[in-house]
């Protein structure tokens, strides 16, 4: 809440003049003129940031929807009748919501000779103090004010700090306070000890920078110490050359592939599945097996990264359960379907690479909107889109992320906690998947499989790497026009095979 005083001219040459204050409304008196929809909109925000404020509500009408928001506030005292000049003596804080200019004219007279605080709904220039618009986290509370020029700008940045400031904050002011009462001594040594404990915080960008530069020296050389020992086997051991020989050709040309395209999953936070499976169909896989292979290859790096969103508490749990039951369902059903249709691939294939083709023309127009941000309705039905997602992953081997990620996002949804969720379950879909597919499946390419799974887990420790060196917006173009083209080769190429 932010206090002004009356008829004030800030904000035209001098900017914003406010002083910014948090009262303790539960020892103060509160009056509130106006029982309509203006007067629940002062009530509740006062209410909610407040719970125990305590309240007088003067109205000669009231709205239902005042009469049971009020209801579970007992300290809140209602009068069914208009106001009187006796109402004022004995509050600290007067709120007039109203409607009616004159009658809130006559009202703010009245106080300031009393030496009341005054807000008059929607007119800044007769309020003392504005209620400005309150982010809250816990203990953690945001006051935004535009000097009472815009509500609309500060309730859309009041969503933004809600939206984009974690939840844990609260924990870290909690763990904090504990922290300090546990000190000893003087001020002084106390603020000593804090700094020492907040000092991970606020590390120099220099030794940041030079810690990156070690770990990616450390991956370098142990990456080069591997292709040495691998080179002197091959030159040096025979048996090890006539294994490496006796492999099928099919291994390389997936253990090339899974590192590209986990190389460009990284980077852009998409595509894997839709681009391993468009290229194993284009290699001749049928799509159970195709579907089989990028699954198995995505347990681990799933499992991974869903572990470390886990430990950073960047995952919503109740979204977690809400889509994770729901997708392995769905997974589950469409792992068995697919598998079940193994013979007849001349059918399954042409739809399979339609379904890729549609994902390829969704990366290419979330590359052209790239920059634009367009938030739609919330999505209510999280488990229809959990099952849905899960079931069109399994079939299309892939999709889960492209499906479920952006709707969620698309639907208003904080970035950071819809990744860690989706990343999380993802683990999950992948694995019961999996394991239906292995179990449904008489043949498995399994040369394919250990193919994905090796060069993706080659590519995990750099993939991050890339992102800061080439452009997404590039990557995703090259991603989309390439799955559109094969795509559509699969699609013409199937096609003439069967009506010939």
């Amino acid at each position: 809440m932010s206090f002004q005083k009356g008829n004030n001219k800030e904000g035209v040459n001098e900017g914003n003049q406010l002083f910014p204050v948090f009262l303790k409304l539960n020892q103060l008196k509160v009056l509130l003129v106006g029982g309509g929809n203006i007067g629940l909109e002062k009530l509740q925000a006062v209410l909610i940031n407040s719970p125990e404020a305590k309240i007088t509500l003067v109205s000669d009408t009231f709205l239902p929807a005042v009469l049971d928001f009020v209801a579970t506030y007992p300290q809140v005292k209602l009068f069914h009748r208009k106001f009187e000049p006796n109402d004022l003596p004995g509050h600290d804080l007067v709120i007039l919501a109203t409607g009616d200019n004159i009658v809130n004219a006559e009202i703010r007279t009245q106080a300031r000779e009393l030496n009341l605080l005054i807000n008059v709904a929607d007119k800044p220039e007769l309020c003392d103090f504005y209620l400005g618009s309150i982010v809250k986290k816990g203990d953690l509370k945001i006051g935004i004010s535009t000097n009472g020029k815009s509500p609309t700008v500060a309730k859309r940045l009041k969503e933004l700090f809600q939206d984009n400031l974690p939840d844990e904050l609260d924990l870290s002011l909690q763990q904090m306070n504990a922290f300090r009462n546990t000190l000893n001594g003087d001020f002084a040594h106390k603020v000593k000890e804090l700094n020492k404990a907040t000092a991970i915080l606020v590390t120099p960008a220099v030794e940041q920078v030079a810690s990156r530069r070690m770990r990616w020296a450390l991956w370098s050389v142990g990456f080069f110490s591997i292709l040495l020992v691998l080179g002197l086997f091959w030159f040096n051991n025979p048996l090890f050359r006539n294994y490496l020989e006796g492999i099928h050709p099919t291994f390389y040309y997936f253990l090339i592939a899974g590192f590209i395209f986990a190389m460009i999953d990284g980077a852009i936070g998409m595509s894997y599945g839709v681009t391993s499976t468009t290229f194993s169909l284009s290699m001749g896989i049928p799509p159970a097996s195709a579907s089989t292979a990028v699954h198995v290859s995505e347990i681990l790096s799933n499992g991974i990264a869903g572990w470390m969103h886990f430990r950073m508490k960047n995952v919503n749990m109740r979204l977690f359960w809400l889509l994770l039951v729901p997708g392995v369902i769905g997974a589950v059903i469409g792992a068995v379907l697919l598998s079940s249709l193994e013979h007849y691939t001349y059918i399954t294939k042409p739809i399979v690479s339609f379904y890729t083709l549609i994902l390829g023309v969704v990366i290419l127009l979330k590359a052209i909107n790239l920059n634009r941000k367009k938030v739609g309705a919330k999505i209510k039905n999280i488990r229809f889109l959990g099952f849905g997602g899960g079931f069109i992953d399994a079939v299309g081997g892939g999709g889960w992320g492209s499906i479920v990620l952006s709707s969620l996002i698309a639907g208003g949804r904080n970035p950071r906690y819809s990744l860690g969720t989706v990343k999380l379950s993802r683990f999950f879909i992948a694995l019961m998947s999996s394991l239906a597919f292995i179990t449904m499946l008489n043949n498995v390419y399994w040369d394919a499989v250990m193919g994905l799974v090796i060069g993706s887990a080659i590519a995990s420790p750099i993939a991050a790497r890339l992102s800061n060196k080439i452009s997404v917006k590039a990557i995703m173009f090259a991603v989309s026009i390439i799955v559109i083209v094969v795509s559509l080769k699969t699609i013409i190429t199937t096609l003439i095979n069967l009506f010939n």
